[in-house]
């Protein structure tokens, strides 16, 4: 059975977001070691108008979120992409992305810049899949590689 889901744009700091980012730092511990990632921007840097934390919510419940922040005057940096593991499978993940980029465009920016690890294949995939360029050799060893780093330029939203 499917609900009807909600976008609710929030703040990293906020308690529904604590199920979401406590499994993504889970993630990352298990697949790197460590989620130091997840510490190295301030909260701030993902609130408008230069940024955006949201979750995507279901029953009111949190299933899936994701944030930008300026990277640069044109530039919008996801962070924080995220699907909870209950949810996976069903495209959670590209209508973030969907919100986010369209979010991303009517604030005025024109690009959008992201890394996934290479040890994420999913996210890989994903990014590929939803018309990322790879600026990176998608031939090579992703673990030779380092993070792999993704743009996309964004159209102007329609009036």
């Amino acid at each position: 059975m499917t609900f009807a889901l909600s976008v609710y744009r929030t703040t990293t700091t906020d308690p529904l977001a604590r199920p979401l980012l406590d499994e993504l730092a889970y993630e990352y511990t298990t697949r790197y070691g460590s989620a130091h990632d997840l510490s190295r921007y301030p909260a701030t840097e993902f609130t408008p108008p230069e940024g955006a934390f949201l979750l995507l919510m279901e029953q009111g419940r949190p299933v899936a979120g994701g944030a930008y922040r300026r990277y640069d005057d044109h530039t919008a940096e996801l962070k924080r992409i995220w699907t909870h593991s209950a949810h996976r499978r069903r495209g959670l993940a590209r209508r973030v992305l969907t919100v986010l980029e369209r979010e991303a465009a009517a604030r005025g920016y024109t690009r959008i810049h992201l890394t996934t690890g290479p040890r994420q294949p999913e996210a890989r995939g994903l990014y590929l899949a939803t018309g990322y360029r790879p600026l990176f050799d998608v031939s090579a060893d992703p673990e030779s590689l380092g993070p792999l780093p993704f743009e996309k330029f964004l159209e102007n939203p329609k009036p």
